[in-house]
């Protein structure tokens, strides 16, 4: 009886001793050392590409982010990349980050216009944006916070993550001289620039950038777009077609994505938070300056060492691509409301900074 009544003494005293201990850190220093454990953890991610592994500019960004991070954070966040097909399939990524088999992905908008419309607003427009003028409406014109908004239900928070600026017109395998010669061309060619030419008598065929060039070279399709010399020298496409059309006029702006899983987001201490939104950011910077150095001579050996036929679009295949883009981007913020509310948004931005581009930029260009 002694022995157990001294047990519940000590016991009570150690139990004094604890919440006395407590009651004299305070919330703040017990704050302080949760935030300080948290700041000394380490978390290993994996980041899922719609792109093959260490491709020229896509893929590489991928990659370089994930360095950035991992230097940034001293080690503290490190993220492993996969290549398309490597964990999952590459338009499976915005499946594979929201139901959490990977943290991150890194892709474009446009590909998940099955899960909802409005994301294809988020890549590029036909005779839409340029890179300048997207990172103007993602940044400072309500765009982010509308691309979140759309983002939310599905568990993702997206990041703007590069930009190709304004691409080719694609690969033809046959002379593109009017309107008529769109009719019935199968061509490679995803999100609303696909569904103008499919108005304009086309047939878009969605593929994976791991598939263009054999579609191509076996005449499963007639054409392909997929981004600008840089790119298209390094998939060797100009061995699967003769002509090379431009301008891109489907994709005048192409904006890449980082997809974070929200739960794994909110998971990370705020100063990792940070240094992942700040890497993006550097990325899309890099990305467009990479892309704008490398393309020009990319396209002097396409042209210049393997023959390609550079060909301008004629000026009313132009604009009737342009008449048609307006109906169809227009028909399609009409069918839900979350895609109304975003082209609302673009439109307005976009109308506005094109007169003041053309005094400025346009202006310039053309004096030049």
């Amino acid at each position: 009886m002694q022995i157990k009544t001294a047990f519940s003494m000590i016991k009570l005293t150690v139990i004094g001793v604890i919440a006395t201990t407590l009651i004299a850190c305070g919330p703040e220093k017990q704050t302080s050392a949760t935030t300080e454990a948290a700041q000394q953890q380490t978390y290993k991610w994996k980041m899922v590409t719609s792109w093959p592994k260490n491709f020229t500019g896509l893929g590489t960004s991928a990659e370089k982010f994930a360095s950035l991070v991992s230097e940034m954070s001293a080690g503290r966040l490190k993220i492993k990349v996969y290549g398309a097909g490597e964990l999952v399939p590459a338009l499976q990524v915005f499946d594979a980050v929201s139901q959490g088999t990977a943290e991150m992905g890194h892709s474009s908008a446009y590909y998940w216009k099955g899960k909802t419309p409005a994301a294809q607003f988020f890549t590029t427009v036909p005779f839409g944006l340029t890179a300048q003028e997207m990172n103007g409406w993602i940044y400072h014109g309500g765009g982010l916070e509308l691309w979140q908004e759309l983002y939310a239900p599905f568990n993702l928070i997206p990041l703007a993550a590069g930009n190709t600026g304004v691409q080719m017109g694609g690969w033809f395998n046959k002379e593109i001289n009017s309107v008529n010669d769109l009719q019935g061309l199968k061509m490679r060619i995803p999100g609303l620039g696909g569904e103008v030419l499919k108005r304009a008598g086309g047939t878009p065929v969605m593929l994976a950038g791991g598939e263009v060039f054999t579609s191509l070279q076996t005449g499963v399709i007639d054409a392909t777009e997929w981004v600008g010399p840089y790119n298209d020298l390094a998939f060797g496409l100009h061995k699967a077609a003769k002509y090379y059309y431009y301008p891109g006029w489907h994709e005048p702006g192409s904006m890449m994505e980082i997809t974070v899983n929200k739960n794994a987001f909110n998971a990370l201490p705020k100063d990792l938070q940070t240094i992942l939104e700040v890497a993006a950011k550097a990325s899309n910077v890099d990305m467009m300056a990479e892309f704008t150095a490398q393309n020009k001579s990319a396209l002097t050996e396409l042209v210049d060492k393997h023959g390609v036929e550079l060909r301008a679009l004629p000026n009313d295949v132009l604009a009737t691509l342009r008449d048609v883009s307006k109906e169809v981007v227009a028909e399609i913020a009409a069918a839900d409301p979350a895609s109304q509310k975003v082209y609302d948004s673009y439109i307005k931005y976009r109308d506005s900074v094109v007169k003041y581009h053309a005094i400025s930029e346009q202006s310039f260009i053309n004096a030049r």
